[in-house]
């Protein structure tokens, strides 16, 4: 269905923020186990590298599944998948509270995962489509404001209420967030269908296109250079904190805010500048962001305004990225495309926490910052690069002229 000129106005904005509200829980859900691993640690009797395989395997679930649920539910209006997704991932938050072994929670993030990756790639599509091409980058931008907000105050709220209650508890908290949004969704939410192509190999087909797979490839070396120094940045500033943990807090805190704040620029900027120009101008950015951080890392009053600025560049990327994939898709697969985007970040995040710990093993903390700028420089060369593949193509990534298929993306 084509979404009424009215509310391609103003209403919009408000479907966009009850969206945000689902992904709020389900980025608490994603960021907060990191805070919770010795808690897990000591109740299941694992070690804490095992309790730390739950984030990979959330992670690495995410990416395999989103595809794949984007296929199976193609003809499904966007409402019924985001109150599908909620309730998947509320299952899977409580089979993981009620769990008794390590196996049974490994499997529980699984479930969970699986509601996440139907949840949040069609929560941005579908406040894109309801927003109108005009408007795209900023409804985008509103639905990561949760992801942000969960980063900088869901995850240490629920690191605190697993603190003081147990790590089940903050299972129970995202499980109760979860439930409260999805009658918001079910009350609220226009019912929007947008069709396509149900056979995962032809949902696929976007991975042959080198358009898609340019922004797609983008995605891939600009979250592995942004995630590297995120996921260590207790040891890349451990010369500043001395290993305080509350300082190492007050750093993350900052991130948050401030990719709250870069977020919402970010899809401003995307709508009037175009989402590549953005997406480039980021992660040079963060090149000299991640270089400089490599100097200064035993000052603190330089690493919280360095994180300060990395909190900005780095959620500039996230919304940008979506749109740019969202103009490339045909229409009525703008869902399939986003769930890609969002499997190739999580891909991303699992990679880097794998190459972040050979390179802290191997040759030390100051060589993730330098890492992280080579991955950023490499991101911005590859968007660069994918510009002429684009412009060659049938449209452009950028909202001057609309990319074929843009005023078509609202109709099912």
């Amino acid at each position: 269905m084509t979404p009424p000129a009215a509310q391609q106005g103003r209403a919009w904005r408000t479907h966009a923020c009850v969206l945000a509200l689902g992904t709020f829980a389900v980025g608490t859900d994603a960021f907060v186990i990191a805070g919770l691993l010795p808690d897990i640690s000591d109740s299941l009797d694992i070690s804490v590298g095992a309790a730390g395989q739950l984030v990979s395997v959330f992670s690495l679930a995410y990416a395999l599944l989103s595809p794949v649920l984007a296929a199976f539910t193609a003809r499904w209006s966007r409402r019924t998948v985001l109150i599908t997704g909620l309730g998947v991932f509320a299952v899977g938050n409580v089979v993981t509270a009620l769990a008794p072994d390590y196996a049974l929670v490994l499997a529980a993030r699984v479930i969970a995962a699986a509601g996440a990756a139907m949840f949040t790639p069609n929560a941005g599509a579908t406040a894109a489509t309801l927003a109108g091409p005009e408007h795209r980058g900023r409804a985008i931008a509103i639905v990561t404001v949760g992801l942000t907000a969960s980063l900088a105050l869901g995850a240490p709220l629920g690191t605190v209420i697993g603190e003081a209650l147990g790590w089940q508890a903050t299972m129970w908290f995202v499980t109760a967030l979860a439930l409260v949004v999805a009658p918001v969704i079910a009350l609220r939410l226009p019912d929007v269908t947008l069709g396509g192509p149900t056979q995962l190999r032809r949902r696929l087909a976007p991975l042959a296109d080198r358009k898609v797979a340019g922004v797609l490839a983008g995605t891939l070396v600009a979250f592995i250079g942004i995630y590297l120094p995120y996921t260590y940045i207790s040891a890349v500033f451990e010369p500043a904190t001395g290993g305080d943990g509350d300082k190492v807090a007050v750093l993350l805190l900052v991130f948050g805010l401030a990719g709250t704040a870069g977020n919402l620029t970010a899809g401003r900027l995307a709508d009037r500048k175009g989402p590549r120009t953005v997406v480039i101008g980021a992660t040079l950015l963060l090149t000299v962001v991640f270089a400089v951080m490599a100097g200064v890392r035993s000052s603190y009053p330089a690493a919280v305004a360095l994180t300060a600025v990395c909190g900005v560049a780095s959620w500039s990327v996230t919304a940008p990225q979506q749109q740019r994939v969202m103009a490339l898709a045909s229409p009525g697969s703008e869902p399939l495309a986003v769930s890609l985007n969002a499997a190739v970040m999580y891909l991303a995040i699992s990679l880097s926490s794998a190459l972040g710990a050979g390179i802290l093993g191997a040759t030390g903390a100051v060589w993730i910052a330098w890492a992280g700028a080579a991955f950023a420089v490499a991101a911005a060369l590859v968007t660069a690069a994918a510009a002429r593949t684009e412009r060659a193509g049938a449209g452009s990534a950028e909202p001057a002229p609309e990319p074929a298929g843009a005023q078509e993306a609202s109709a099912g």
